[in-house]
């Protein structure tokens, strides 16, 4: 296979986190090791030389890291803080901290969600303190760390990446709701032009367009569901009217192809693409992720973390019996359950010479809350919005009066609705008294989904114009249930819009073959099966390097804590290499278990290396660790 894809350009493209730089420090002086040509590897093996420790737990302080090779510096962005640390990085084996770039003097009480590093210019996305304002990106000099310039992009700037000429970096704004949901801005992504540098200028591209499109989209697949800010009091006789599509879509992560023309943007919540043409400065289409059927086999997934019966107890041990309230190993098929694939970190490469994306399927429900009271047992609109609810709680025969269960929305959705039923036909009807049949009333148990997480917002059965169709009973009937993420990564052809290659059900089956005692766990405390209700190992960051004619994916596993790889040099038949776990379950005290919830990934190519040889770089917000890896070659 003939993959023309340069390592550099891998590390800019799929993480916008790479480039060069001066230096000071002495590390101008420092000797390059020779790198001499790549082989093409049989396969890779992960190995991990060294770390930086921040010392703070649980509080993000090592997110996004970003590298600058001729400096030999990391730049890893210190939410806790609202920083970003600099590293010296010319012994990856132990990083040390320099000092920290702070945006708080060019825009005050802001925060850094971001960094990324391009021919000496390192570029900060810093958020505003009120987050539904204009955020900005600042840019400093990668030798010195001095600041350069600044300019104001849109709200929640939430990640940014330069094009591969370096001339510009685009900045992904997330635009998300206040607490109350009564402000929602527009999502957009800024292009920056960066010609010069001192005098950087911004263009926000936004959604507008698109308003006038909405049926369309929706009718496509693409998920627009979030309130009409302010609009609650006249809509109760037609149903609650969902938002603009200009401000319900929420980018979240960029990738830019090859020849710099072309962005291919996520929007996590809506469970969609959107591409974005750079020169015309607009977005050309929006196209949906689809759906994953859990009803097949190589889709199955572990539903519960109350579903023990007989199987694996917490220390992965065959029992016959177990507490009602403990979980195991239970991956299976279920009818009528499909998983929003809903991306968070998204790649490019190129494989014969087409484009592919690949994306890290973590899934994201809204909830945005002043008032949690007022909404859930008041039915209060104006408090909020919240669109995720277990399977047994939507279900409950005594329908929506009981309190705390029910999003006000939920309640409003429809005159007279009483609450929500399981449609037999597709759920089946159940036979036997035997609890372990799997059929519509029993699917609302513990030791089936009923702990499952779902949105409330799709699935029910509507009429030609879209309104809710109620039973007799005054019940809507749900013929299919929406679960959060789609527990995978997958490779997508943007040009065909369509998957054409998932991990199916193999990050959990690989976890119970190889952490059977960590499966499905949290990363802020540990419990065996306990993340199979949500969102399961929960893939967020990713990053894409190419050793050879090879190229792999690296995909980090948030609440699972590890790393999963692939070769996907094929794109239609990725291969499987490795899972990486560094947690020791062993300690009792959670702050010495290791490094937890990679949220960002870098490959550094061994051209770039400060050893010669490649590398990954991995922030970790739950420990506040920057873990180092060396990728053997064999």
């Amino acid at each position: 296979m003939n993959i023309k894809y340069s390592v550099l350009l891998l590390s800019i493209l799929t993480a916008g986190l790479t480039g060069c730089g001066g230096s000071d420090h002495g590390s101008e002086n420092t000797a390059q090791p020779p790198v001499t040509e790549e082989v093409t590897p049989n396969t890779i093996e992960l190995q991990k030389i060294g770390a930086y420790e921040s010392g703070i737990f649980g509080a993000s302080a090592a997110e996004i890291p970003a590298y600058d090779p001729k400096s030999k510096r990391l730049f890893v962005v210190n939410a806790q803080a609202g920083v970003v640390d600099v590293l010296d990085f010319q012994q990856p084996e132990q990083p040390k901290y320099i000092r920290s770039l702070d945006a708080k003097t060019y825009l005050a009480n802001s925060e850094v969600n971001s960094v990324a590093v391009n021919n000496g210019i390192v570029a900060l996305a810093v958020q505003a303190e009120d987050k539904t304002q204009h955020g900005i990106v600042a840019f400093f000099k990668a030798s010195d760390l001095s600041y350069i310039s600044q300019v104001s992009v849109g709200a929640l700037p939430d990640m940014l990446t330069f094009t591969p000429d370096g001339k510009k970096v685009l900045a992904a704004n997330e635009g998300e709701p206040n607490e109350g949901y009564a402000i929602d801005p527009e999502g957009s992504v800024s292009i920056i032009d960066i010609s010069d540098i001192a005098k950087p200028s911004a263009k926000i591209v936004n959604f507008k367009a698109w308003d006038s499109r909405k049926t369309e989209l929706e009718n496509l697949g693409v998920r627009i569901f979030g309130p009409d800010t302010g609009q609650y009091a006249d809509v109760y006789a037609q149903g609650i009217q969902t938002a603009a599509v200009s401000k319900d879509l929420e980018p979240e992560y960029i990738a830019v192809s090859a020849d710099g023309k072309t962005a291919w943007v996520s929007l996590q919540e809506n469970n969609a693409i959107a591409v974005l043409d750079i020169a015309k400065a607009e977005f050309s289409d929006i196209f949906p992720m689809g759906y994953k059927d859990h009803s097949l086999p190589e889709n199955a997934l572990d539903a519960g973390d109350r579903d023990c019966v007989t199987g694996l107890n917490s220390l992965g041990q065959a029992v016959e019996q177990c507490d009602k309230d403990a979980g195991m190993i239970n991956i299976k098929a279920w009818p009528g359950l499909y998983g929003m694939y809903m991306p968070d970190a998204i790649a490019h490469y190129q494989a014969d010479g087409k484009s592919y994306l690949v994306t890290a399927n973590e899934g994201d429900a809204r909830e945005w809350l002043k008032d949690e009271k007022a909404y859930f047992e008041g039915a209060d609109l104006n408090a909020g919005y919240a669109e995720e609810i277990r399977v047994k709680h939507l279900f409950k025969k005594a329908g929506f009066d009981l309190k705390g269960d029910y999003a006000a929305h939920l309640r409003q959705i429809f005159p007279g609705v009483k609450g929500a039923k399981l449609d037999s036909t597709v759920f089946g009807a159940c036979k036997t008294a035997e609890a372990s049949e799997i059929c519509a009333d029993n699917l609302i148990k513990d030791s089936q989904i009923g702990r499952l997480t779902i949105s409330w917002t799709q699935g029910f059965k509507k009429d030609a114009q879209g309104r809710p169709i109620l039973d007799a009973d005054g019940k809507l009937t749900y013929d299919k249930l929406y679960a959060y993420g789609g527990r995978s990564f997958s490779i997508v052809d943007p040009v065909a819009k369509r998957i054409v290659w998932d991990s199916g059900s193999e990050f959990e089956r690989k976890i119970a073959e190889l952490f059977p005692q960590q499966f499905n766990s949290n990363h802020e405390s540990f419990k065996f099966d306990d993340r199979s209700d949500n969102k399961g190992p929960e893939p967020e960051g990713l990053a894409i390097g190419a050793i050879g004619k090879k190229t792999y994916a690296f995909i980090g596993l948030e609440r699972a804590s590890g790393i999963m790889v692939y070769d996907i040099s094929n794109p239609a038949q990725a291969q499987f290499v490795q899972y990486f776990n560094h947690r020791d379950i062993t300690q009792t005290e959670i702050t010495k278990q290791g490094d937890l919830g990679p949220e960002g990934l870098i490959f550094i190519a061994a051209q770039d290396s400060p050893n010669g040889k490649p590398l990954l770089a991995v922030g970790n917000e739950v420990s506040g660790t920057t873990a180092v890896y060396q990728i053997a070659v064999k």
